[in-house]
């Protein structure tokens, strides 16, 4: 099973001092060692980037740019990174109108259509809420997963 990675479980994997890492570190274990694939795709990379270099004060993790390149480098040698494609905004287009989506959730719907161009289903987040609206994708909790609750 192709499960792809939110940005929140990235997050959580590099804040060790985070009530959630223990999950998103398990979580990710449990995937690997069921034969699963997490993957990666661009969008969620620019969010890292975004949420790791901003400063403390404002939510961030307030990462240097150096060492963000070099976390992102580690990932992109671990998870697959699924490329954007010229089909990515035209699904998108269509899950944002059918959908109602409004606001920051537009992001979520990019998610998705990314998700659908290349044929995956499953998406771990801790953020499972946010997707429910698309019912032929699959939001994974880190927390289940890592307790071994995996879809087949």
């Amino acid at each position: 099973m192709k499960v792809l990675l939110d940005t929140n479980v990235l997050l959580r994997l590099d804040d060790t001092a985070h009530r959630q890492h223990p999950a998103a570190l398990a979580a990710v274990e449990q995937l690997l060692a069921s034969g699963h694939e997490p993957l990666l795709v661009p969008q969620v990379v620019y969010e890292f980037w975004v949420v790791a270099t901003r400063p403390l004060d404002v939510n961030g993790l307030g990462l240097t740019t150096k060492k963000t390149a070099e976390i992102l480098a580690d990932w992109l040698g671990m998870f697959r990174l699924l490329l954007d494609e010229r089909g990515v905004f035209g699904n998108w287009q269509q899950l944002v109108v059918r959908h109602d989506v409004k606001g920051k959730q537009a992001h979520d719907a990019r998610l998705v259509a990314a998700m659908d161009r290349h044929g995956v289903t499953q998406l771990m987040t801790f953020n499972t809420a946010d997707f429910e609206r698309f019912s032929h994708i699959t939001p994974l909790s880190p927390v289940s997963v890592a307790a071994g609750e995996l879809p087949t």
